[in-house]
């Protein structure tokens, strides 16, 4: 069984991490999360950062900030260009809504799909054979959906937003639920995202968390029977 302190940073992680797969960052609703970021203390916060050297989470942090702060500047010089004063929202420049959009929204083809089962399965579709496992394991141990059922359950932001849930609220569940249906694919996909990104701080969130997943892989002794990847 897990000790209450690992079951409070693997809750950190990923409800600190799920909200910027998930959210659109011009116009879904974490803007809270951005917020927080660009005000973080980052070496404070890399010191305290769980799983991995305080190095590497600094550096992926910083970056990430870097990029919210610039945008901060851009909102207020085009604010003050405005006759009106409005001005984008907080944190968010068109370069990292467009980013955002063209690696997880679409409509064009995405260079590195969010969904597990576009890896593991091998038509690569989403709802795949992968998804329906994930599915049919949340409920045999009565695990509520997070999303709409036309969601897929394995999404990366989905699957990090429940094991925040799961640590703080069904800490046994956590390892059986990273050994057979997230580290199986996470580091794969993470790679592939931080390969294709075009803006530095998706590139440093992928980096962050696939850093992050795999040390907890190692501090909890996790081993993963990998399935063949088919993208």
């Amino acid at each position: 069984m897990m000790n209450e302190e690992t079951s409070a940073q693997i809750s950190l992680v990923g409800d600190m991490l799920s909200p910027f797969f998930l959210q659109d960052p011009r116009t879904g609703n974490a803007q809270a999360s951005f917020d927080a970021l660009a005000a973080l203390d980052v070496a404070a916060a890399a010191a305290e950062w769980p799983f991995v050297e305080a190095a590497v989470a600094e550096a992926d942090l910083a970056q990430m900030q870097t990029c919210l702060r610039a945008d901060v500047e851009e909102a207020t010089d085009a604010a003050s260009a405005s006759e009106a004063g409005a001005s984008a929202p907080a944190h968010v420049s068109d370069d990292m809504m467009w980013e955002y959009r063209r690696l997880f929204i679409g409509p064009g083809k995405k260079p590195a799909p969010p969904w597990g089962s576009v890896y593991t399965d091998h038509e690569c579709v989403v709802f795949g054979e992968s998804t329906l496992a994930l599915r049919a394991w949340m409920r045999a141990n009565g695990i509520e959906r997070i999303s709409d059922e036309r969601t897929p359950e394995d999404h990366i932001g989905l699957m990090l937003a429940l094991l925040s849930v799961l640590a703080t609220q069904r800490p046994s569940l956590v390892e059986p639920y990273l050994q057979d249906h997230l580290l199986t694919w996470s580091s794969h996909f993470l790679e592939e995202l931080e390969e294709a990104a075009e803006y530095p701080f998706y590139e440093s969130l992928a980096h962050l968390t696939r850093a992050t997943l795999e040390g907890m892989q190692d501090e909890l002794g996790i081993q993963v029977e990998y399935p063949k990847y088919y993208r």
